[in-house]
């Protein structure tokens, strides 16, 4: 039995590089819980104030995109790393995950298959136009902006928390579920405001089918920026230079699997 043991710390323990790895890891998790939790009562305030928006419709969407995420990560995890996101393949991409080649044939694929999606929307619902995102009513281009640099953050944090860091060890097993939770948080919280998009190739298909494009570069340059900022940030000051010594059971995926 493990005994009980009190200690200050020792000396060199408050710049110990664990130590200030540790600290920011709190820092960022914390805000990435607050910002969704708060974000969604803000959501909630806005919803019941603009007429003809309905929490219930909210829920579902962060429901539909929560559970398909998951399903996708978790298909094509063992083959691809699961991205199914331009902006997370930039992420890796910066943090030296991936080579160059094949986060173009990933950026290919995934505004592919946004595409094809929407049009196989438009023709199964006898031809209904894909919504796309928009910034909504009273949301400056600026606001919505920002949000979607937040929440892509918030998103790509997650992914190199779960997916990509050596040294995460078992936790990487619920990584799809993970990563898909954060998506559908991010949702409720920034639904109103702008549809919370996180993803260039989510709004990419619907805006080319339903030829939507108010605001559109929004969705490709916030996410693009907060997936930037998440990945350099955790990659340089998160993960050691060193990886710590592993299970052999559980070898982390190497950089070019992901």
């Amino acid at each position: 039995m493990a005994t009980r043991r009190y200690a200050f710390g020792r000396m060199d323990e408050a710049n110990h590089p664990d130590s200030i790895r540790a600290t920011v890891a709190e820092f960022f998790s914390t805000c990435i819980f607050v910002f969704a939790g708060e974000g969604s009562a803000l959501a909630l305030r806005k919803i019941y104030k603009d007429a003809g928006a309905s929490s219930g419709e909210l829920l579902v969407l962060a429901i539909a995109h929560a559970f398909s995420l998951f399903a996708a990560i978790s298909s094509s995890m063992h083959v691809s790393g699961g991205h199914i996101n331009p902006a997370v393949t930039f992420g890796a991409l910066l943090g030296g995950r991936i080579s160059v080649l094949r986060a173009l044939y990933y950026w290919v694929a995934q505004l592919l298959g946004s595409f094809v999606a929407a049009l196989l929307l438009r023709l199964v619902t006898n031809n209904m136009r894909p919504q796309a995102f928009n910034v909504a009513f009273g949301v400056g281009a600026g606001n919505a902006l920002v949000l979607e640099i937040a929440m892509t953050f918030g998103l790509m944090y997650v992914v190199y928390a779960t997916a990509i860091d050596p040294k995460r060890g078992t936790i990487g097993t619920i990584a799809p579920l993970a990563i898909a939770l954060v998506v559908g948080a991010n949702i409720l919280a920034g639904g109103p405001f702008d549809g919370a998009c996180m993803n260039p190739a989510r709004a990419f298909g619907p805006a080319l089918v339903g030829w939507r494009w108010h605001y559109h570069w929004i969705f490709w340059v916030g996410p693009f920026l907060g997936a930037a900022i998440a990945a350099l940030l955790y990659e340089y000051i998160m993960v050691p230079v060193e990886p710590p010594h592993t299970n052999p059971i559980h070898q982390p995926l190497a950089p070019e699997d992901y």
